[in-house]
Formats: C-alpha cells, sequence, structure tokens
C-alpha cells in the first residue's frame, strides 16, 4: 500500500543520532506540522534539531489528500455555539493566513509542488439548512462563500456550500526543499521528557524548548490528551479514467465521500471510523464498488488509509502542552484538515517560542479545554476507552491457531493468555500481545492494513508486532 504522493519518492536519507547534544529547539516529528514549525524558527536565525522515529514524513503526511482549506465541514456555526463569534474569527483567521503563507513560501522557495488554486465544497443530498446556516456565518466571518446546486460530481445534491480561492498540492514534493537544510535525524524516537531533556536510545537531546508534533501526543502526563482525542480512520483511492471534478469536495454526512483530482487521477475517499473497528476489513472493497458505480471506466492505481486525531470539541489543540510546561509546545487533533491546521500550528508555536504575539492562538489553545463543555462528546470517548481496558480482562472462548485462516488475523487464548495471532499465505504464524504498551487497552485487528489497532488512543503495530503509530512508544510483546 501506497499513496500518489510516496510513490517513487525519496527524502534525503539522515542520521540516527547517536550521542548527548544540545540546542535551542528540539522538535519531536519530521511530519509536516514539525517540518514547517522548524522551518519558520530556521529561517529566524534558530538552532533547531528534529527528531524522527521513522523517517522524514513517514506518517500520516503521506497518506493525506493533501486539501489546503479553511473549509473544516460545517466548523464556524459549532464554534459561535460552543464559544463565541470572535473565536470563530480567529479561526477563520489562521486558515485564512494559512493558505496564503503556502502561497508565499511555494514562491520564495520556488517550489514545484503542483500547488493548485481550488474551490472547495461541502455538498448535502438532502441537508439544505445547516449549510445555509453555516453560508451566513461563513460570509460574516469575512470568508468568500456561497451557496450553489450545481457541481462537478457524477450525481445530484440537494446544496453545496463553496468556499472560493483554497488550494491544493503535492506534500513531499513542498517538504522536501523545505526540509533540505534543516537538522534531522531519523530513527530517533523519543522515549521521555525530563523537564528541558529529550531522552531517546541514542542519545539525550538538552534544549531550552520542546515542541511535540508527533500526530497523536505520547507524553501521557502532563496534558492528559489520551483523555480529550480519539482517532478516526479514512481511506483512499486514485483512480485513472475519471472525471474531473473542478474543485475538492467533501459529504457533510460522515457516511458520504470525498473527491478531489491529481493530475489524471481522481482521489475518491470516504469511509472513516473509529481505529480499531475495521475487523473484518472491507474498506477498500467499499469504495471500489462506489468508483465502478460513479466512473465505470475507472481503473484504480493506488490506495492508502490515514488516521486522524479527533479533539472533543473538533479543534486542534496548538500551544503549550500544559499550564505547567512554559517551553513545552504541542500540535495535535487535526481532524482531517492536516495541511492547513500544520501550518497554523508552525505560525502559533513560532511565534511564542520567538515572543510574539498574534491574534487568532486563544481559540487553539489546549488550555481552553473544559470537561464541562464537551461533556457528552468525553464521556462517549471515556465509555470506549472504559470498554476495552475491561476487555482486556475478559476471558475469550478457547481456539486454536489453526482455525484463523491465512492471510487473517484473529485475538485466541494462546499458552493460557490472550494473543494477537496472524496467519500469513504461507501459512506462518505470528503471534503477539493484544495489550497495548500505551496504557493497556486491548488491540483489534484491522483486516485491511494487517495491523493491530488500539480502538481507545489509536496506536498501530504490524502483524510482527512492530510499532507503526503513536502514542505509544515501544513495539508489542511476542509470544
Amino acid at each position: 500500500m501506497e499513496s500518489v504522493w510516496n510513490s517513487g519518492f525519496k527524502f534525503r536519507k539522515r542520521e540516527t543520532l547517536s550521542e548527548d547534544i544540545e540546542c535551542d529547539i528540539v522538535i519531536i516529528g519530521a511530519g509536516i506540522a514539525g517540518l514547517l514549525t522548524a522551518y519558520m524558527l530556521n529561517k529566524s536565525g534558530r538552532n533547531v534539531v528534529v527528531i524522527e522515529a521513522k523517517s522524514i514524513a513517514s506518517g500520516n503526511t503521506k497518506n493525506t489528500t493533501a486539501k489546503i482549506t479553511s473549509q473544516h465541514d460545517l466548523i464556524y456555526n459549532n464554534i459561535i455555539k460552543e464559544f463565541d463569534e470572535e473565536k470563530a474569527r480567529q479561526y477563520a483567521k489562521a486558515n485564512g493566513l494559512a493558505i496564503k503563507k503556502y502561497k508565499e513560501i511555494i514562491d520564495e522557495e520556488k517550489i514545484d509542488c503542483d500547488f493548485e488554486e481550488k474551490d472547495a465544497y461541502i455538498y448535502s443530498l438532502d441537508n439544505i439548512k445547516d449549510l445555509e446556516d453555516e453560508c451566513e456565518v461563513a460570509k460574516n466571518l469575512g470568508i468568500d462563500a456561497e451557496l450553489v446546486k450545481e457541481v462537478s460530481l457524477p450525481f445530484d445534491i440537494k446544496i453545496a456550500l463553496k468556499f472560493k480561492h483554497q488550494a491544493q498540492f503535492n506534500p513531499l514534493k513542498f517538504l522536501k526543499p523545505i526540509s533540505e537544510n534543516l537538522t534531522i535525524y531519523e530513527n530517533t524516537r523519543a522515549l521521555e521528557i525530563k523537564e528541558n531533556l529529550v531522552v531517546t536510545r541514542g542519545g539525550k537531546i538538552s534544549a531550552n524548548h520542546i515542541v511535540v508534533a508527533t500526530h497523536f501526543p505520547f507524553l501521557n502526563v502532563p496534558g492528559y490528551y489520551f483523555m480529550r482525542m480519539h482517532q478516526e480512520r479514512s481511506y483512499v483511492l486514485a483512480l485513472e479514467n475519471a472525471a474531473d471534478v473542478n474543485g475538492m469536495y467533501k459529504d457533510n454526512d460522515k457516511k458520504g465521500y470525498s473527491f478531489r483530482n491529481y493530475k489524471n487521477l481522481l482521489l475518491l475517499g470516504g469511509l472513516a471510523q473509529r481505529s480499531g473497528e475495521n475487523e473484518d476489513g472491507g474498506a477498500y472493497d467499499e469504495l471500489r464498488k462506489v468508483a465502478k458505480e460513479l466512473y465505470p471506466n475507472s481503473i484504480e492505481k493506488y490506495h492508502w488509509s490515514a488516521q486522524d486525531c479527533v479533539a472533543l470539541d473538533t479543534i486542534p489543540y496548538i500551544g503549550h502542552y500544559s499550564s505547567k510546561t512554559p517551553n513545552l509546545y504541542v500540535a495535535t487533533g487535526f481532524k482531517k484538515w492536516g495541511m492547513t491546521s500544520s501550518m497554523v500550528a508552525s505560525m502559533i508555536i513560532s511565534d511564542m517560542i520567538l515572543g510574539k504575539e498574534n491574534d487568532f492562538s486563544e481559540i487553539f489553545s489546549p488550555s481552553r479545554f473544559d470537561m464541562s463543555a464537551s461533556m457528552k462528546n468525553a464521556a462517549n470517548d471515556l465509555m470506549k476507552t472504559a470498554k476495552n481496558f475491561i476487555a482486556q480482562r475478559i476471558n475469550i472462548p478457547e481456539e486454536h491457531t489453526e482455525n484463523v485462516q491465512k492471510g487473517h488475523g484473529a485475538i485466541v487464548e494462546y499458552r493460557g493468555e490472550k494473543a494477537g495471532v496472524y496467519k500469513d499465505k504461507a501459512g506462518n504464524i505470528f503471534a503477539v500481545s493484544t495489550k497495548c504498551p500505551h496504557l493497556g487497552c486491548e488491540l483489534h485487528w484491522n483486516a485491511d492494513e494487517l495491523t493491530w489497532d488500539c480502538p481507545c488512543h489509536g496506536s498501530r503495530f504490524d502483524y510482527n508486532g512492530n510499532w507503526v503509530e503513536s502514542p505509544a512508544t515501544s513495539c508489542l510483546d511476542n509470544m
């Protein structure tokens, strides 16, 4: 499985940290959020080091649909309801500036990354009122928005909310020149943070400022992000011989689909589900069925999936990791809008470190969180977490590995303990502990990705137990 972005694409390899070092700022995570923040600070003359557990842009950055837009579902009306109009204005301004900042960097650095200005649409097959309300709010906030009834999709809609002058690009082609002059250590996983010290297996990094840009924060306390977010997974096909839809589209219905073109390909996405809820698989097959119905002559060239952190109030957490850590920063909770949110994060965090003021950081502050403000969402997330903690202690009927079909995984009783068993197509058995090393939740099998996924906080591991995705920082125990 590979995305259209990383097909045949390579960054220059970097060394692994092998000694203790000192720097002004260390950024943990070489995805787009971490690299943009490092770029901003490096341009300001600061001494910045980036560390990455695997390789540059090897996480969800390479699996995005790469839309640069301030249209993040129907969010503005919700911000006004939960906070106020001023906070909604801050959100709109920050994301509008993010689009302009991409253009500025691309022009200044002369980057060829297939950047295109495109309109963004949220469409609905049956709901008019919500889109009408969002359009009115958006226009009041200064966004160039309008409602339309005709779009370039292969089915009829009731209405669509159009945001003009948004953009799309190739994120890896953008990041390659951005990262070229940065000091980056690959295969250097942060294991612990002790005040101004980042601990890795290869050495310790002493820094005045530490930025955690690891997608899901791996440091549980302080911050308690494991109580404030969950992760969702969605799937994408890249199709040849499909139509040019002339824009970027997303269904207002969570069960609907997204569309956007890249060169001669159409990217068809959807089927969002909470991490750990794909034990039977079939997500790609469902998208393929839709592709054949909508575009009968289309040919699948690539398929991939991405995982996204979702905050309780759906607004990213960007700023100080907690009120008790003035030199520790975080960027997370981007909810499928990682391209614009990463740029917003880089602007806010670099300003904070450089001692500059900006007028849009308050809405993103992690300290805004009030459990009572989003109690329903918090209760749903905590119920999910509690259910999976309990699941670890429930005995399941004894099974034998011979009952596991080739190419499939299952949880079985193995040597008196629960184990995750995967049987490859040759019949080889791979058995690992199903207890997530992050906080002990029981892992679930993901049949489409051949991974063990945590339904509580989204950590992922391959069938051999190797670490794939945070917040866990270690591999699974083999059995």
